[in-house]
This record gives structure tokens, C-alpha cells and sequence, in this order.
């Protein structure tokens, strides 16, 4: 009897369907993966976008969970003199009332000061809505034509140089000279002149108390703005002036320049 062969045939997908279903299952879930990577959780975003805000990051790097208080934490603001042992400008600035008493007191000591010396004829103060203004004559503080400070002035500006040392007002110091007409191979005209005695006098006050140079402004006005008509000997002394103006800090500084 003849014997046949019978062929199995196995029942099914073939083989390779479940090699190429493995792999479409990775591809899946590879790119849900990728899907679920790319959403961004709103309030996770939210969360970390105010942690930014609650604290200055790139700076002090904290954590980026957010503090149970936060408003209060932005309210705090650290201030960058306090911890180099420095004080800000704010925290010595006067306030208005406190700077009119200042300049009071800084009116009163001038006033002694000139009575006790008997230089009424030769320096006047007062205030004005700029401040306190000094008036100081031609000869106590120079000679005829020159704009070296004389050995006797220096007692008085030192005086006020010790006063502004004390307030941190603005100082305008102005030159003036008479009309009559100057031509020297140091000061060809008045301008120079007027503007070299200002200068000599705020040299003076910084080199004498270590001021700020910052706060003082320098101007010479020539022959421009007498303060009487240059007719007579006593009205060309009164018109060769130097003015110091502590600027009260309510003024318009603009009107300064």
C-alpha cells in the first residue's frame, strides 16, 4: 500500500503578520508617546510661569514650587545698598518739612556767624524761593581782577562748606562783574573772569570738605545782571559779586540753569 505524505499546514495568520504587528504596535506606541509629550498641562505651565514671578530665579535660583504666600514675598524688595552696609537714597532723603528746617537753621548760622565776624557789609544772606541765597562781595573774596581766593575769605567758606556737608541740597555758585571792560592775557572779558571766580569758589568748598562735585553748578554772568545801574564807585562794588544759591529742593532745578 502506497503511504502519502500528509503535508500539515499551520492554521492562522502566516508568520511574518506577527513580526509586522509587534512592529506597528512600537510604531503606535512610539508616537503617542511623542503626542503626549507635546500637550502642554496648562496648569503645570501656570504653576511654573508665576514660580518666575515669586522669585527673582536667574538671580537667587530657588525652587520653582510656589510659596504659600506669594503676594507677600513680591511686596518684600531687597535693597541692593542695604547689603553692601550702604543706605539708599531714599531711606536719608528729607522730606519737605524737614528740609525747610534745615535750610533754616543753615539761614540762622550764616546770620551768627557773619554778625559774630562783623561781615554784614560784606555778605549778605537771606531766602527766596530758591533757597538759601549768599551774597558775598568782590573784596572778601578776591582783588581787583583776579579770581584767587585771598587767605581771608577761606574762614567763611569753610563755614559753609561745613554747613553743606551736612544737607545734600543742589549748590549754584554765580559770577558777576561790573560793566567796566577787562582784557588781560588771563581773562580777556568778564565772562572769564565772572566764570573763573565761581569756578575758584566751588574748588574750594570741595577740596576744603570732600563735597560731591555732582551738586554744584558753576555760572559766570559777566556784566549781564546787575543788581543797580553801573553809574557810581559804590554801584560798580555792589554789581562785582559772587552768589551761592543752596537750592531749596522744591524749586524747579530747571530755573537753576
Amino acid at each position: 500500500m502506497d503511504r502519502r505524505r500528509n503535508t500539515q499546514q499551520d492554521k492562522g495568520a502566516p508568520k511574518w503578520m506577527v513580526t509586522f504587528s509587534d512592529m506597528m504596535t512600537l510604531i503606535l506606541v512610539f508616537f503617542i508617546l511623542l503626542f503626549s509629550m507635546s500637550v502642554v498641562d496648562a496648569n503645570k505651565f501656570r504653576a511654573i510661569a508665576d514660580s518666575f514671578q515669586d522669585r527673582a530665579v536667574f538671580d537667587f535660583y530657588p525652587s520653582l514650587i510656589p510659596f504659600e504666600n506669594p503676594a507677600e514675598d513680591r511686596d518684600v524688595k531687597v535693597d541692593p545698598y542695604e547689603e553692601e552696609g550702604e543706605s539708599s537714597d531714599l531711606s536719608t532723603e528729607l522730606d519737605g518739612e524737614e528740609m525747610n528746617e534745615q535750610l533754616d537753621l543753615l539761614l540762622e548760622e550764616v546770620e551768627d556767624y557773619l554778625e559774630t565776624n562783623d561781615l554784614q557789609d560784606e555778605i549778605t544772606v537771606s531766602r527766596d524761593d530758591r533757597g538759601v541765597v549768599l551774597v558775598l562781595q568782590e573784596q572778601a573774596l578776591f582783588k581787583t581782577a583776579r579770581a584767587d581766593i585771598i587767605k581771608d575769605a577761606e574762614p567763611f567758606l569753610g563755614k559753609v562748606g561745613t554747613l553743606l556737608n551736612g544737607i545734600p541740597n543742589m549748590v549754584k555758585v554765580e559770577g558777576h562783574t561790573d560793566s567796566r571792560p577787562i582784557n588781560t592775557a588771563q581773562y580777556p572779558s568778564n565772562w572769564e573772569l565772572s566764570g573763573a571766580r565761581a569756578s575758584s569758589v566751588i574748588r574750594f568748598l570741595i577740596s576744603d570738605k570732600e563735597l560731591e562735585p555732582g551738586r554744584f553748578l558753576a555760572v559766570g554772568y559777566g556784566d549781564t545782571r546787575p543788581v543797580v545801574p553801573n553809574t557810581t564807585a559804590d554801584n560798580l562794588q555792589k554789581n562785582r559779586r559772587v552768589v551761592i544759591v543752596i537750592s531749596d529742593p522744591a524749586y524747579d532745578k530747571s530755573d537753576l540753569y
